[in-house]
C-alpha cells in the first residue's frame, strides 16, 4: 500500500534502542502497620520514634527484585561482530574507502575490511529452553559472529533463524546442544494500559543485568521508522545497548522488545508490542523471513472533514485513493473513495491501521472488508496477495549459506580468485580461496591468516575456490587442526595450522 502524508510529519527515526526513566515512586499498598516498639526499645535502636514521613513511606513500599529475579536470569547479552555492507558500485571507489572507513585495497587485491569490523553490543530475551533467543534485526544484521552470554555468565555462540527488517524483530538460536535454559514468555501487550508499570532489563553501555523501572507512556506510537510501526512508547530509562531487550509487565511476562529512543530525548522510547512478535514468530522460526498479505491500494487516513464531506456516519478509517491493475483489490471489485473501517470484523481506525492489519494477514487467504461506499455500508470480500519486496529484502537472506556458515566458524571471509585480481596483485596461482576478511580475535586471526591471502592447499589438499575451503571447514571434527598452504603474491608460499572450534 502506498501512503498519503502529511508533509509536517516528523520522522524520528531511532539509531539504538531503549528508554529513559524518570525517579519514580511506587503507588504500592502499604505494609500491614505492625504494633509499636516500646519507647525504651526505640532508643535502642536509634531510631527515637521521630522517623520523617518520607522515610516511613519509602520503607512501606514494595519492593521488585521478586520479579527481577524470577526473569534477568533469561536476559542476555548479544555481542556481535559485523561488518558493514559496502553499497553496490562502490567497492573500488577510493572516495568511499575516505568518507564511510575504509582503508583501500588489501594485498592480493580484495578489500582488507578488518578496520570495517563493526564491534556491537545488544540485549535479547530467551523463549525456548533450548535456546531460541529474541532481539532487534539492527542488532545482528550483517553479523559475522553472534554470543550470546548469559546472566550466569557462560556464552554460547549463535546464529540467526530469520529476522524481519519492518518491524525490526530477529530469532536468534544458539548453536550448541542446550537444554533447561531460564526463559521469560510474552505477555498480552494488548492488555497494558496507558500508566501501568514497566520494567526493562538489559545491557545498556555494557553494564550487564542492568534494571530500570517506569510506565507505559503511550501506545501505537509512529516513529516513521516503517509503514508497520505501532510502538509502544515508556519512559523506563534505556539506553545503547539496552537494544532487543524485554520490557516486563508486573506479572513478569514481556510486552515489548525495547527498540528506539529518541535522538536528544529523556524518557522517551518505543518497544515493538509483543503481539506482533506473537503473530510473526511462526514464520521467522520456519521460513526465516516474513511474507505479508497485499491489496494493492494507495490509501489516506478519514479525518472528521472528509467523512462529513463523503457525507458518511464514521470519522475514523482508510480512503482507497487508488487500485492498482489486476491487484487483488482490483479484482475484488474495490473502487477509488471507498472508505474501509473493519477487516474481518476488526475495527480499522487510520491507513496505517489498516496496512498493519492488511501486512498479517496470509496471502491467498480471503478476508471481509466491511466499507462505505456512496455513503452506503457494505462487505466486500477480497483474497490477499503477496505483498511485493519494495524494500529489496529479499537480496538480504536472514539464513547463511553453508559455504559462509563454514567461514564463520573460523572468522574468515572467503571468495574465489578471479583472473582479474590475480592479475592486478601479481599472483602466479589462478585457482584458490582468496581471503578478504579476518575477524579480530577468531581461530584464523590466531593462526595468522590475513586479508589477500590465497588458500591453495587444506590438510595437503588442492584447493581451488572458497567453496572448497569451506567444505573442508566444515568437515573437520572439532578441535582439530588445518593444515593450509597460503600463497601470496609473486608466488611465494607459507604453511598455516587453523584450528577448528
Amino acid at each position: 500500500m502506498t501512503h498519503t502524508l502529511p508533509s509536517s510529519r516528523r520522522k524520528l527515526v531511532a539509531a539504538v534502542l531503549v528508554l529513559a526513566s524518570p525517579t519514580l515512586a511506587l503507588a504500592q499498598a502499604p505494609a500491614p502497620q505492625q504494633p509499636a516498639a516500646p519507647k525504651t526499645q526505640q532508643a535502642a535502636s536509634g531510631q527515637a520514634g521521630n522517623l520523617q514521613p518520607a522515610t516511613r513511606e519509602a520503607q512501606s513500599l514494595a519492593s521488585l527484585a521478586p520479579l527481577v529475579e524470577s526473569v534477568k536470569s533469561a536476559v542476555v547479552n548479544v555481542d556481535v561482530q559485523a561488518r558493514p555492507e559496502v553499497p553496490e558500485g562502490m567497492e573500488d571507489n577510493p572516495l568511499f574507502d575516505r568518507f564511510f572507513g575504509g582503508n583501500g585495497r588489501g594485498r592480493g587485491g580484495g578489500r582488507s575490511e578488518r578496520e570495517q569490523i563493526r564491534q556491537g553490543a545488544g540485549s535479547g530475551f530467551i523463549i525456548d529452553p533450548k535456546g531460541l533467543v529474541l532481539t532487534n534485526n539492527h542488532v545482528i544484521e550483517d553479523a559475522v559472529t553472534i554470543t550470546i552470554r548469559l546472566d550466569d555468565g557462560r556464552s554460547f555462540s549463535g546464529e540467526v533463524v530469520g529476522r524481519d527488517p519492518l518491524t525490526d524483530v530477529a530469532v536468534v538460536k544458539i548453536k550448541e546442544k542446550v537444554d533447561q535454559l531460564p526463559t521469560v514468555k510474552l505477555g498480552d501487550s494488548d492488555a497494558v494500559r496507558v500508566g501501568d508499570w514497566v520494567l526493562a532489563i538489559g545491557n545498556p553501555f555494557g553494564l550487564a543485568s542492568s534494571v530500570s523501572v517506569g510506565i507505559l507512556s503511550a501506545r501505537a506510537r509512529e516513529i516513521g521508522a516503517s509503514v508497520y510501526d505501532d510502538f509502544l512508547q515508556t519512559d523506563a530509562a534505556i539506553n545503547p545497548g539496552n537494544s532487543g531487550g524485554p520490557l516486563f509487565n508486573m506479572k513478569g511476562e514481556v510486552v515489548g522488545i525495547n527498540t528506539a529512543i529518541v535522538g536528544g530525548g529523556t524518557g522517551i522510547g518505543f518497544s515493538v508490542p509483543s503481539n506482533l512478535i506473537k503473530a510473526l514468530l511462526p514464520q521467522l522460526e520456519k521460513e526465516g523471513a516474513v511474507t505479508r498479505g497485499w491489496l494493492g491500494v494507495g490509501i489516506q487516513p478519514l479525518t472528521r472533514e472528509l467523512g462529513q464531506a463523503l457525507k458518511l456516519s464514521v470519522s475514523e478509517g482508510a480512503i482507497l485513493t487508488q487500485i492498482t491493475p489486476d491487484s487483488p483489490a482490483a479484482k475484488a471489485g474495490l473502487k477509488p473513495d471507498d472508505v474501509v473501517v473493519a477487516v474481518d470484523g476488526k475495527q480499522v481506525r487510520s491507513d496505517s491501521d489498516l496496512t498493519r492489519t492488511v501486512a498479517l494477514k496470509k496471502p491467498n487467504t480471503v478476508a471481509t472488508l466491511t466499507l462505505f461506499r456512496d455513503g452506503k455500508k457494505q462487505d466486500i470480500k477480497v483474497t490477499m496477495g503477496t505483498r511485493p519486496d519494495l524494500e529489496g529484502l529479499s537480496k538480504k537472506k536472514p539464513g547463511a549459506t553453508d559455504e559462509q556458515d563454514s567461514s564463520r566458524r573460523v572468522g574468515v571471509s572467503l571468495q574465489d580468485l578471479d583472473a582479474r585480481t590475480a592479475s592486478q596483485a601479481g599472483f602466479t596461482e589462478r585457482a584458490g580461496a582468496l581471503i578478504t576478511d579476518i575477524v579480530p580475535g577468531s581461530p584464523a586471526d590466531r593462526a595468522q591468516l590475513t586479508p589477500g591471502m590465497l588458500v591453495v592447499e587444506a590438510n595437503k589438499k588442492p584447493i581451488a575456490s572458497a567453496k572448497e575451503l569451506a567444505a573442508a571447514i566444515r568437515a573437520a571434527p572439532k578441535g582439530s587442526t588445518l593444515l593450509l598452504r597460503v600463497a601470496g603474491p609473486g608466488g611465494g608460499r607459507l604453511l598455516r595450522a587453523l584450528t577448528v572450534p
